[in-house]
């Protein structure tokens, strides 16, 4: 029994080491000349590490219209298979040359700190670093914080180079455009673009004519990614943010068919941001980008709330793919990483500190040598 215990130890201390030495191995992540985050707002970390959850994908639990239809396209015998299915970007690049922490059944925990658990709190949390108290609902108002984005805005290097793009109107406050100076679009803003006396475009009229079915306060993430594409070939920024909203709505109306296709359609409009930006000159092999959601949600019929009484919404998932994140896959143990830490990943990423503006600020996700 003794000599078995002993073999059973070496090995462990085997493995340990080797792993260790794979981590030092790793090259550090080095600092790029763009970052993107990109937010899909309250996506449970259960569908990106799983897929489709069998429970959901009924007329009962998910609301779901055609359970036929939608068990075809998304589901799959393996939890593997189902979120290659549904995130074909996220799973077969970000995995393989990138970072993805929160899978919490795999011991890999990423929270956010604020205690709200829902919207405007998390965005804080994530653009300025730490969470604020009195920010407690999301009608709160424009932000007193500064984020990093409108620090970022008022350097050398950045200045006319920053831009947010989000399908929620709050985006409006949590960024305090008034204040903030750099370009904000939020749900059904005019596009940007359009020349004083030109013919109307397509997408303008698109925004101006369609049915809104969350009134003023959201448009659709497919019109919202049409000018985000358009602002990056041509305005170029350094530092962008991209907020897609309906994979939260959708879960609000019980509709879990329309959170796997609207998750389906971010992946894919990650995917075309990402193959974009690496065929131009400007970021090719030079832009890093963070994927990650602003609160998660509750288990069974919870599913479709969060907030602070909803056990397991603090529970989030971030991911990295670029010059400036580490390449560990999926992370499956290991320290805890917190949504406060995403602002200064953003500017270390750029080669800024972040913290020495926001002393309370959480560090990066990681360490960024300069270019």
């Amino acid at each position: 029994m003794r000599r078995r215990t002993t073999g059973a130890i070496t090995r462990v201390a085997f493995a340990l080491s080797v792993a260790a030495a794979s981590l030092r191995a790793q090259p550090t992540p080095r600092a790029s000349s763009a970052v993107v985050l990109i937010v899909t707002d309250g996506l449970r970390w259960q569908e990106l590490f799983t897929g489709a959850d069998s429970v959901l994908l009924s007329r009962k639990d998910g609301g779901v219209q055609d359970t036929a239809a939608l068990r075809r396209h998304y589901w799959r015998g393996t939890a593997a298979d189902r979120r290659r299915t549904l995130l074909p970007f996220i799973w077969g690049m970000v995995a393989a040359k990138g970072t993805i922490w929160g899978n919490v059944a795999a011991g890999s925990d990423a929270h956010v700190t604020n205690g709200m658990k829902f919207s405007y709190p998390g965005y804080n949390e994530m653009l300025t670093g730490a969470a604020d108290a009195q920010i407690d609902k999301n009608g709160f108002g424009p932000n007193p914080n500064v984020t990093v984005f409108e620090a970022l805005n008022k350097r050398a290097g950045f200045a006319g180079r920053v831009a947010a793009f989000g399908s929620w109107n709050v985006f409006a406050d949590i960024f305090n455009r008034t204040r903030a100076k750099f370009p904000v679009h939020v749900a059904f803003d005019a596009p940007p673009g359009a020349a004083a006396g030109a013919p109307e475009r397509t997408i303008d009229r698109l925004y101006r004519t369609t049915t809104r079915p969350w009134d003023e306060t959201m448009s659709f993430d497919a019109f919202m990614q049409t000018i985000v594409v358009d602002w990056v070939k041509t305005r170029k920024p350094r530092v962008l943010f991209v907020g897609y909203g309906e994979t939260d709505e959708w879960a609000h109306e019980k509709r879990y068919d329309l959170v796997l296709r609207s998750a389906h359609d971010v992946d894919a409009y990650v995917a075309e941001l990402w193959r974009i930006m690496q065929a131009m000159p400007e970021y090719r092999d030079k832009v890093t980008f963070i994927i990650t959601t602003d609160h998660g949600r509750g288990i069974g019929a919870e599913w479709t709330d969060h907030g602070k009484d909803v056990a397991g919404a603090e529970q989030v998932w971030i991911a990295m793919i670029g010059p400036g994140a580490p390449v560990r896959g999926e992370v499956k143990a290991g320290d805890a990483v917190t949504q406060a830490q995403i602002a200064a990943t953003v500017a270390a990423v750029v080669g800024e500190d972040w913290q020495p503006l926001s002393p309370r600020a959480a560090p990066p996700l990681v360490p960024v040598r300069p270019r």
